[in-house]
Order: C-alpha cells, then structure tokens, then sequence
C-alpha cells in the first residue's frame, strides 16, 4: 500500500474520533448537562443537583443561578471538592469487527474541586464569581483491547470562571449576568487500524467565553424558580496530530459548546420539609456537523448528537436544628444513538441519584457532605470497528464543602 494512502485512512480515523470525544472532553466544564458533569462538591450533590438554580442559599448559588445571589445575607465563600471514580468495563460482542477482549476497567480517579464567592455591594446588588476544575485520567483501557482503534487512553484538564452580577428588581424579582470563561486541554491517544503504532493527540486546547442570563423569581416566601440560559460558544481546539508513520501537524477543531436552558424550583412545604426539582435542555443537534481543519484540508464529520432533556426531583428534611438531610434523584436523555456512538465517549442515557447531608458548625459556617452515584447506561457499540455494551458503566462522587457566612470584611457593603 502506498505510504499517502495510509495515511489518507489514518487522518480519517483520527479525526472522526476526535471530533465526538472533543465535545465530551470540553464540556465537562461547562455546568450543564447532557454530556456534563454536575458534581462540583457542593451541597446540591445531595439533592442530584434538583432544584439547583433556586435553591440559592450559600455562595454556591454564584455557579448555579447568579440571580439568586441577591438573597444572600452579607458576603460568602465557599470551597468544595469532589473526588471521583469511574467503573467502565465493556462487553465485546460475538460479531465485533477488531479482535481483542474488554479492556479491564476503563476508568479512573477524577478530583473535581470548585470555589464561589459572593460579594454584597449593596442592598440590591451583588457580584460572584465561581471557580471549577476537573482534572484527570477519564478512559484508560489496556492497548489490546476491541476499541483501541479509537481511544487506548485520555486525560483532559479543564479550569473555568464564571464571574457575574446581580440585582434585585423587587421583592420578588432579581436577575443575574455574566461570562463563562473556559480553558481545557485534551491529550489522546489510540492505535492505528493497520497495527503500525500509536496516533498522538498532544496539547490540544482553547480558551473561550460564553454568556449566562438567569432570573430568580420568589413568588412567596415559601415558593422559589430559577432560570438560567448559556449561549452558545465555538471552542476550537488547537494542538498537534503525530502519526506512526512519520508524520506531525497541526489539527484545528470546532467543538460548540452549545446553548441551554434550565429551570428550577424550591418549595419550603413546612418548617421540616423542602421539595425541589428541575427539567433543562441542550441543544446538542446543533453539533451534529464538526468542522475539523489540518494542514491539508478541512472536512465536516457528523457526530449523530442529538437534543438532551433533563428531569430532576429531591427534597431536604431537617432533622435536628443542625443537621439537614438531602436526597434527589435526576434523568438526562442520551445524547447519541448507538449506531453514531464511539468507544471514546461510552454514554447513553444517565441516571443519578444523590443524598447528603448539611451540617451548620456554628452561626457563621456551614459544611455539607454529599455522596452522588451516575448510571451512564449500556452505552451500546455498533459501529464499523466496534460492538458490544459496556456493564458495568458508572461514575461514584463523594463531595465534602464548607461554607463561611462570616468573613473579615463583612458588614462592609461598598455601596
């Protein structure tokens, strides 16, 4: 075989991986769902985050719904971690087209920490910003497994800023704005389909902003809703493609972070008892063509991603004047079906179900433990060079945070 033809079929295979597992990877920052992760340590893991956008009571609420930061008393800082672990084990089927066995398990440690602060101005206003970042090894199967020729390992690591404003219409009526400011890097890896060595994805990565709009609306005083809206915005990942046969360049591709939507609602039904729940969307279709550019060319890959939707309900039950139990449970709809699904990204539909507890130290801090377990589905593989399912496929978070309502500075409103 011709050396340009051989490498012609590797930059196909590569980049048409890349493409799906790109979107996977950046998202992971962008606090929705769909492809994203929720589990940011902080006490709405132990509700699934249900609710999550009008809950509003610690710093959180910078990340979550900046509108809400209005029904804060004072200044508040919170830090959360949320360490994380991945059971990814696949099922080759019968017929699979590449040889080779599961894999052994595929996943890995994921540490997850976040901080928010929220700072009063004045009565009516208040600014925030949120810190997240995720970092760590996300598949790693062994090399001579069925799907190496799409994914034999991936690390990603990804930081984002969110800072935003507040202000308060009227007593029942705040609304909130900022920016989503993101920075991931993605380094990948697979074997090549004619055994001739690895293909490098080395140091891929962008920084881009994206806009956030919320509202916080409080109807009464038991009664809370949220919204929130992120607008759409082109990541291009920039980085280096090295090819067993010889040859480095440089790859350039345009992963959307897509635009969303999410509403939520907290209901105190008695002095005890609090329910809450959510529904949000993803407008993923508009990923369904990726632009993909090297030195040679460019080409729009399809990724089959379609719409998600999101269901999510939970409650909070004090039990002493301290301590306050949480439970939730939540559902987001796959994001691909198995016939567009790739070894690189083992998602299907996902399941959640979250449950902690709040503890109030003193007056002025507050900590909260949370334990979150994700059901990623079968995942299904039926693809040219992969079929089978994977089972089992989940991810376990255990997130710890504390809060302070009193800090040096407060009582000190600049307005």
């Amino acid at each position: 075989m011709r050396k340009g033809t051989v490498r012609s079929r590797l930059w196909t295979t590569a980049v048409a991986a890349l493409a799906v597992v790109g979107g996977l990877t950046m998202a992971a920052t962008a606090n929705a769902g769909g492809l994203y992760i929720y589990e940011y340590g902080g006490p709405s893991m132990g509700t699934a985050s249900a609710g999550r956008t009008a809950r509003a009571r610690d710093a959180s609420t910078a990340i979550h719904n900046p509108a809400g930061m209005t029904r804060l008393d004072d200044h508040q800082l919170m830090l959360a971690v949320a360490p994380g672990y991945g059971s990814i084990e696949f099922e080759p089927a019968d017929d699979t087209p590449v040889p080779g066995k599961g894999g052994g398990n595929q996943g890995g440690f994921v540490p997850v920490m976040s901080g928010s602060y929220v700072h009063k101005i004045s009565d009516r206003w208040r600014f925030g910003v949120g810190l997240l970042s995720v970092s760590g090894a996300i598949l790693d199967p062994d090399n001579r497994w069925v799907g190496r020729n799409q994914v034999t390992n991936l690390s990603l690591f990804t930081i984002s800023a969110l800072p935003s404003i507040a202000y308060r219409v009227n007593d029942w009526l705040s609304v909130g704005a900022g920016a989503l400011l993101t920075y991931g890097k993605l380094d990948w890896d697979l074997q090549a389909p004619t055994n001739l060595g690895k293909i490098k994805i080395d140091d891929a990565d962008d920084f881009e902003p994206a806009a956030v709009a919320s509202l916080q609306l409080e109807p009464t005083n038991d009664l809370r809703i949220g919204f929130v809206y992120h607008s759409k915005v082109d990541l291009k990942l920039d980085g280096d493609i090295k090819l067993p046969v010889g040859v480095q360049a440089s790859l350039g591709l345009g992963i959307p972070l897509v635009q969303n939507a999410r509403i939520g609602l907290y209901w105190q039904a008695s002095d005890r008892l609090a329910w809450l729940a959510g529904v949000g969307w993803e407008d993923w279709s508009d990923m369904s063509k990726i632009p993909v550019s090297v030195e040679r060319g460019s080409v729009s890959i399809s990724s089959g991603f379609k719409d998600t939707w999101s269901g999510s309900a939970g409650m909070h039950f004090r039990l002493t004047d301290v301590w306050l139990f949480q439970f939730g449970l939540r559902y987001d709809t796959s994001v691909v079906d198995k016939k567009d699904r790739i070894a690189a990204l083992p998602i299907d539909r996902q399941i959640r179900i979250g449950t902690g507890l709040i503890y109030d130290y003193s007056p002025h801090t507050q900590m909260s433990f949370s334990f979150t377990y994700v059901n990623l589905g079968d995942s299904d593989l039926d693809n040219a060079s992969v079929k089978g399912k994977y089972d089992p496929n989940s991810l376990f978070f255990a997130g710890f945070s504390v809060n302070w309502k009193k800090l040096p500075w407060s009582g000190k409103a600049t307005l």
